[in-house]
């Protein structure tokens, strides 16, 4: 089974998206990590990578499409996936789509998790961290035992500037204005909106029911 999961930031893609590869066993996709491992590497297409981001430049559909595609080319991709922040054009939706045939795989399911932007700021702008271990608390679904500080270390907790209001409403725009052409690209496929905004085994539930055949077919192979 492929799956790419949407939803805007504070929607809760890590804990679904954990919660699905865990249960199909099949690996977590970002571009966030693939750019990472390809930097690390020194690959030519890091290198370049490396070259534009340095110059300020944005790295474009034929750099980013090349390394996912060396990506989803590893084993163990043969028995599905999940990505996660791809695509996030057409152009690289278009790619897929040309991609996964080559590969043999199926249509992907797409689940796009839907949380007002309200909603959204509200959790982004609880958030605190600490500036000596990194924990991440948050005050209104997982506070710190006492109020502004570690349960670690005892260190006063920071908000980070990315989780100011200003900041956050800025990159809810800009991912709505990103995401919805694709939104549009996928609807009348296999294109499953899922409301967010509830508590994450509920959210859950839903998404059991729709991988809910792959798992069968993994238990009977198993």
């Amino acid at each position: 089974m492929i799956i790419l999961l949407f939803g805007p930031p504070g929607c809760g893609k890590g804990t679904q998206g954990a919660v699905i590869t865990q249960a199909l066993g099949v690996p977590a996709i970002s571009t966030g990590e693939i750019f990472r491992a390809e930097l690390k590497a020194g690959t030519p297409l890091g290198n370049a990578a490396k070259e534009i981001m340095a110059s300020g430049g944005l790295v474009g559909d034929d750099i980013v499409n090349a390394m996912v595609s060396g990506r989803l080319h590893q084993p163990d991709c043969r028995n599905g996936f999940l990505l996660d922040g791809y695509p996030r054009t057409i152009a690289q939706a278009q790619f897929l789509d040309g991609l996964l045939k080559e590969l043999g795989q199926p249509e992907p399911e797409i689940l796009y998790l839907e949380v007002p932007d309200d909603v959204l700021v509200a959790r982004l702008t609880s958030r605190r961290q600490c500036p000596v271990c990194g924990k991440i608390y948050n005050l209104l679904s997982q506070p710190p035992q006492r109020e502004g500080v570690c349960d670690a270390d005892g260190a006063a907790l920071i908000q980070r500037e990315d989780d100011q209001e200003s900041v956050i409403r800025a990159r809810l725009k800009a991912y709505s204005e990103q995401t919805g052409p694709l939104v549009d690209y996928y609807s009348g496929r296999k294109f499953h909106r899922i409301d967010g905004n509830r508590r994450p085994e509920e959210i859950q539930k839903d998404i059991d029911r729709l991988i809910a055949p792959a798992l069968s077919e993994r238990r009977q192979e198993s």
